[in-house]
């Protein structure tokens, strides 16, 4: 079945007939409508992404980070002991080791245990009566003798007046002087035998040799001693004064021997095995000749007043030889210091002050400070070069740290007055302690 629209428009006439072509028909309302909404919700869109991301970019500043709290200490200027630290051990200037010189029966024993004694004070008796008697003995046979000299001499005497006279004969004479000459060998044979006696009595009586103090009783009364036996019966140890003998290396002999030659009298100080307590004082007393070959170090004795017995013998100390004193150095503590590659530096604390529309703000930072080091005593150190009396330096929270971080300084607990180097007494290594210097 055939259209009939088609069918006229088939039959209309080809070509131009002179009248315009009709219009296009308008689109609808509601497609324009469609794109208005479209172009506005691609607007909102754009203007949504536009402040999100400017909101973004705005973002608050982060709050600076609260400084560091650390313990500081000032760089002090004082005076600092070159010194060598030595186990030392504490030597009796003598020792008695008293052994029987005669045999008998110990009959008292006249001291206590650990007793102090004087010199020449009684210590033991052995059995005087067989050495009384022998005395005695030859007491009488001295005295015998000598009147026979006495009478020989008489005789003589009388010998030579008849031979003046021509009454004798000479060889009378010289008989009676050679008889005169002999009990006189026989007198001296008996002092000589009255002396031996009496030393032999002497050693009955057992004696200090000197002051001190006697150890443990090594012989109880009614034991019998022979001087063939060389047990002790007591031993006396002089204690005031007392020695140190220690051996300091050879590397510290050549400043040692330029003091002595100086004439400067070294001190010596005694510490005990802690490193915590000055036992005593002393000086240098001696240096040995040579040199341990097989340990490089010398050995010196020091001698020591001990007055409150605080040195015992055998005793085990630290020997502190102060060689020199160097004075009006720098002085730090030495776990202050730190180190790196570049060598030992200390982190050194400044102050600033900054003025923002009108408000003035003080604080403070470290910086990072390389320096020379001296001569270590104990925990204080002498710095050479790069430090000066006066700053300020750090003493701890060193990993917190680094150029210019920005930190808040506290004294030492106890400290008043801002800081200073702790004393310059012996302590227990610690890690990261400088080392000491020859």
């Amino acid at each position: 079945m055939n259209n009939p629209q088609t069918a006229r428009d088939a039959n209309a006439p080809s070509g131009n007939t002179g009248n315009p072509a009709p219009p296009p028909p308008n689109p609808p309302a509601h497609k324009k409508h469609h794109w208005g909404t479209w172009i506005l919700v691609l607007l909102v869109i754009v203007l949504g992404a536009g402040a999100f991301f400017l909101l973004r970019g705005k973002k608050p500043k982060p709050a600076a980070p609260p400084p560091v709290s650390l313990t500081v200490t000032n760089v002090q200027q004082g005076d600092i002991e070159v010194a060598d630290w030595r186990l030392g051990s504490v030597q009796p200037v003598y020792t008695a080791t008293i052994s029987p010189r005669v045999d008998g029966q110990v009959i008292t024993v006249n001291y206590t245990e650990g007793q102090m004694v004087a010199s020449n004070e009684l210590l033991a008796v052995i059995d005087p009566g067989p050495f009384q008697a022998a005395l005695t003995q030859a007491t009488g046979q001295l005295e015998r003798d000598k009147a026979l000299l006495e009478g020989a001499k008489i005789d003589l005497d009388r010998y030579q007046a008849a031979y003046v006279k021509k009454a004798i004969p000479k060889q009378q004479v010289d008989d009676e002087l050679a008889l005169v000459h002999q009990d006189e060998g026989t007198v001296k044979f008996d002092e000589g035998q009255v002396d031996n006696a009496k030393v032999q009595l002497a050693y009955c009586y057992i004696r200090a040799p000197f002051a001190g103090r006697v150890g443990l009783r090594l012989v109880d009364p009614g034991n019998v001693v022979h001087a063939a036996n060389t047990n002790a019966m007591v031993v006396v140890a002089q204690l005031q004064p007392i020695t140190v003998v220690f051996s300091p290396e050879e590397d510290v002999l050549p400043q040692m021997l330029r003091e002595m030659k100086a004439g400067h009298q070294m001190t010596v100080e005694a510490w005990d095995r802690a490193m915590e307590n000055k036992l005593a004082t002393g000086k240098v007393l001696a240096l040995n000749n040579m040199i341990d070959a097989a340990t490089g170090t010398v050995k010196l004795r020091a001698i020591f007043d001990n007055e409150d017995l605080s040195l015992f013998p055998n005793q085990f100390v630290n020997a502190k030889l102060i060689i020199q004193t160097l004075h009006g150095v720098r002085l730090i503590p030495n776990f202050a210091i730190q180190h790196n590659p570049l060598g030992e530096f200390v982190y050194v604390v400044t102050n600033h002050t900054v003025t923002n529309n009108g408000t003035v703000t003080d604080y403070q930072t470290v910086t990072m400070r390389n320096i020379t080091l001296g001569t270590t005593d104990g925990n204080v150190t002498a710095v050479a070069e790069g430090l000066e009396p006066g700053e300020v330096i750090a003493l701890d929270n060193f990993n917190k740290l680094g150029e210019g971080i920005r930190v808040a300084a506290r004294l030492p607990a106890g400290d008043a007055q801002g800081g200073g180097a702790p004393h310059k007494g012996p302590h227990k290594k610690q890690p990261g302690d400088a080392k000491d210097s020859p």
